[in-house]
């Protein structure tokens, strides 16, 4: 071969993660060290429409919210072990394989149940993958900006945040830029490091309660029962609303189906193993240890007011750091400041997992999209040494970038953009009930408990919890009516800009036409033109006798290398057909499928755009002249 002649190689994803990699990917997403910090001063701020607080729920609503979640992993499960080649698409490709086994067909149609499934999967996945980030972002630099308050008294600018969540963005960018194998070793540690020091906190908050240093006499809950018992139906529905918000992200390993060994039987485990030990171990014990060290002598101030106990969680920036600092100074005398910013920072580390994890379920339901077509092609594009998605991870990064810039300004609305992500979480997850049911209805294997009763409580729950946030939202102050406006804008905009263009390229697929042209051995030439008939992929076609060399400058058949500067022209068939452009991709499996000997020489497949085409004695032209 030529020393100025550069081979180059395409990206080959290699299958290597194992059962351990695929479920601390899931686990990195679900972040509970991350959640605990954020989201408990909502959780204890949570109110009824009447404005009495549901803080006591919070244990109680976690247990309704983990229901669901269960019901909708069981789902993901199945399909995973039902369809383990669905490679990045995941979701995507298990709403549209469903529809297509149900059908008995081998390909979608322009218009067709199984692409409008697909389609409908993939703006619910996009509005859940693509915001989400973005606001893992924003709550990096607000953290930072608290840690940075804690030491100097001072207040990071909003111009300030902004640098530090666009630099954060690309810093995790490059890390998912790097490959899944760079990203799981990361999100390993993340989680190890995370676990730990929620069991530490845990611990010392139960020793706290049970030592009581500070004598305390008005605790938030009178004992274990009362953190964990249902206080009100209402109380327990509203907190589930938000409880499930901390618990999304089991189902994100199906889009590594591709690089894991054994997906069949890893994946199925991996969703509900990272659901067991981020949902019930760590959220429960957390949350239990969390409720029971409340007492009043938590206090924060409002309005020149000082509160305590459940109330002072409600009103502080940062409860479990406030919770931490008691700690430290009262359980280990001296280290209050110093235990909080540490645990400040393993939040920080939390939220890298989770950005991280999300980022690369992100890229690759896109990557799995463009593969098939529905995107544009640079969407799919692999790095040719990493094998990840790098250009849709870049436009990813700017994309939280953005969100995040928005989100550091105004809490109403990052509240907002965070609802409109939730929202395309929860279409998402009642979507995928459904498909379960359609996948296993007319299979042999089919369990009414399984694929049935299973996923009809989860499509009900998971609409459930739409309607209840959107509801309670509308009803509230205008914060939240606010916030539940940016949600309907983010959302709509988004079903907007989909729809057209889908509708764009559906007319093209179905109008236009290409002009597929291939090099094949002449032999292959029967097998190549009864495959395309089978398939009523052909009307006519042009064959030509040529000459000519690839990669190999002419190498025999039997491997045997040629001499330096030989060049040997070898008798091929060039085959001109024109295809519909929907039908493009079908049309290459099969001429390859055909062709394929696996010997050298086996020849090409080149597409060109067909500005037009017209049959002579009719005059028709376009698509009608095939």
């Amino acid at each position: 071969m030529s020393k100025n002649y550069e081979k180059i190689y395409s990206p080959e994803i290699k299958p290597t993660l194992g059962l351990l990699g695929a479920t601390v990917n899931a686990m990195a997403l679900i972040a509970p060290g991350a959640f605990l910090w954020i989201t408990y001063q909502l959780q204890a701020a949570a109110t009824a429409p009447n404005g009495a607080s549901v803080a006591s729920d919070i244990w109680a609503g976690i247990v309704l919210a983990l229901v669901v979640a269960f019901l909708t992993a069981l789902s993901y499960a199945q399909l995973a072990r039902l369809y383990p080649e669905a490679g990045f698409a995941s979701c995507c490709y298990f709403a549209e394989k469903a529809f297509m086994d149900r059908n008995g067909s081998k390909h979608s149609a322009p218009v067709s149940l199984s692409r409008v499934a697909k389609l409908l999967t993939a703006w619910s996945a996009h509005l859940f993958y693509w915001v989400y980030p973005g606001v893992m972002v924003a709550f990096m630099a607000i953290l930072i900006g608290y840690i940075y308050t804690q030491f100097t008294g001072a207040t990071l600018s909003i111009t300030a945040l902004t640098v530090i969540a666009t630099a954060f963005a690309i810093a995790i960018g490059y890390i998912g830029y790097r490959g899944v194998s760079g990203s799981t070793a990361t999100a390993l540690w993340i989680n190890i490091i995370q676990l730990t020091a929620l069991v530490i906190f845990s611990a010392l908050a139960i020793y706290y309660r049970i030592t009581n240093p500070q004598s305390a006499t008005q605790w938030a809950f009178t004992g274990a029962w009362d953190v964990m018992r249902p206080h009100s139906l209402q109380g327990v529905l509203i907190q589930s609303t938000l409880a499930i918000l901390i618990l999304v992200g089991f189902e994100s390993c199906t889009a590594l189906a591709a690089e894991t060994k054994n997906p069949e039987t890893n994946i199925p485990k991996a969703i509900i193993l990272s659901l067991v030990i981020q949902g019930i171990f760590a959220y429960l014990l957390q949350y239990f240890a969390a409720g029971s060290m409340i007492s009043e002598k938590l206090t924060a101030a409002v309005g020149g007011t000082t509160v305590t106990g459940m109330a002072a969680a409600a009103a502080s920036s940062a409860p479990i750091g406030d919770l931490v600092k008691l700690i430290g100074d009262h359980v280990l005398p001296g280290l209050g400041f110093g235990l909080m910013i540490t645990m400040a920072i393993t939040v920080a580390i939390a939220i890298v997992g989770t950005t991280l994890s999300c980022m690369n379920t992100a890229v690759r339901v896109t990557c799995g999209m463009a593969e098939t077509r529905e995107l544009p092609e640079m969407m799919g594009f692999l790095h040719g040494k990493f094998s990840t998605p790098h250009v849709a991870l870049w436009i990813l990064v700017a994309v939280s970038s953005i969100i995040a810039a928005i989100g550091v300004r105004s809490v109403v609305g990052l509240t907002g953009i965070t609802l409109a992500s939730n929202f395309g979480t929860f279409i998402l997850y009642g979507l995928t009930c459904i498909w379960t049911t359609v996948a296993f209805k007319n299979r042999k294997d089919f369990s009414f408990i399984k694929h049935g009763i299973i996923p009809f409580l989860g499509l009900i729950a998971n609409i459930v919890m739409v309607v209840s946030i959107l509801y309670l939202y509308t009803i509230g102050n205008a914060d939240a009516q606010a916030e539940a406006k940016i949600c309907f804008i983010i959302a709509g905009a988004w079903a907007v800009v989909s729809l057209l263009y889908v509708a764009l390229t559906s007319v093209q697929k179905s109008y236009r036409v290409r002009l597929v042209t291939c090099l094949i051995r002449p032999e292959q030439l029967g097998d190549v033109v009864s495959a395309l008939r089978r398939e009523n992929l052909v009307m006519g076609m042009t064959v030509i006798d040529v000459r000519g060399f690839g990669r190999q400058r002419g190498e025999n058949d039997d491997g045997s290398p040629v001499e330096e500067e030989t060049i040997r022209f070898l008798p091929k068939l060039k085959l001109e057909i024109i295809v519909k452009d929907w039908d493009v991709d079908r049309a290459m499996t099969v001429i390859s499928d055909a062709a394929r000997t696996g010997n050298i020489g086996d020849g090409k497949i080149i597409v060109l755009e067909a500005a037009s085409a017209m049959r002579i004695r009719t005059g028709e032209k376009g698509v009608y002249a095939m």
